[in-house]
């Protein structure tokens, strides 16, 4: 006999288990009695030499029915972390980073720009400058440019005092001044003159005036930095002017 059940369906299962009713007036079960193997064969309800085992099984479909218990449930209110980090925009608690745009000055959190902007690309600024822009940030310090000779070390230190004036690092910014303050000739003064306008660099530019002052001026009229400086910003070479004027009349 098969009995097939959905593996999804609970049952209970009564089973019943004893020996095979015999034509003969017997006891229909000896299920709770022990009998030796001798007794049994001797007894009349081995025929034929065979014992036949019933067994009834009963499946009780109903379901049961347990009571159960109502339990309260725990309301879990919506995530409120967009809302946090509004109002930590808006307090500017525990920023760490400043941007300055027009003027106005915004405080922020790096680990919320990082989640958001994971790569910041630097425009108009050569790998070169940068790297040494992140040198000066880690160590305080310039790093060796004893491989870099003439022109080329002069351009770098230009291209590093722009970089300086952008993001505001006063004491590199001061740094280039000087480097550039002493490598002034003929040559350059003029370049250096239009470079110090552009960024604010008042001491570099009291110093351009005063070499100009003490140096041939023909000399310095001469080269190309100054034709360049006179067209592009004649506004310079004005102020300049009246300083040297001012100098001299001291």
């Amino acid at each position: 006999m098969k009995i097939l059940i959905s593996p999804l369906l609970n049952v209970i299962i009564n089973c019943y288990l004893g020996i095979y009713k015999t034509n003969v007036s017997l006891p229909s079960c000896i299920t709770c009695l022990f009998k030796k193997r001798s007794e049994v064969e001797s007894s009349m309800y081995l025929q034929d030499d065979r014992l036949i085992i019933e067994c009834n099984v009963t499946i009780f479909k109903e379901s049961r029915v347990f009571e159960t218990i109502s339990c309260p449930k725990i309301q879990v209110p919506p995530s409120d972390i967009i809302e946090n980090l509004g109002k930590l925009l808006e307090t500017g608690k525990g920023s760490d980073v400043m941007f300055s745009v027009g003027g106005q000055t915004f405080m922020a959190h790096k680990f919320v720009l990082a989640m958001w902007s994971p790569c910041i690309t630097i425009e108009e600024m050569q790998p070169s400058i940068f790297n040494a822009l992140l040198y000066f940030i880690y160590t305080n310090s310039l790093p060796a440019m004893d491989d870099i000779v003439g022109g080329d070390r002069a351009e770098m230190i230009r291209h590093m005092l722009v970089a300086a004036n952008r993001f505001a690092m006063g004491r590199l910014k001061l740094m280039c001044q000087s480097m550039l303050c002493d490598d002034l000739n003929v040559q350059n003064v003029a370049t250096t003159l239009a470079l110090v306008d552009q960024h604010h660099c008042d001491t570099l530019m009291d110093a351009c005036i005063e070499f100009i002052s003490s140096s041939t001026m023909d000399d310095v009229v001469a080269t190309k930095g100054f034709v360049d400086l006179k067209r592009r910003c004649p506004s310079v070479l004005v102020d300049a002017f009246v300083r040297m004027s001012k100098q001299e009349h001291r």
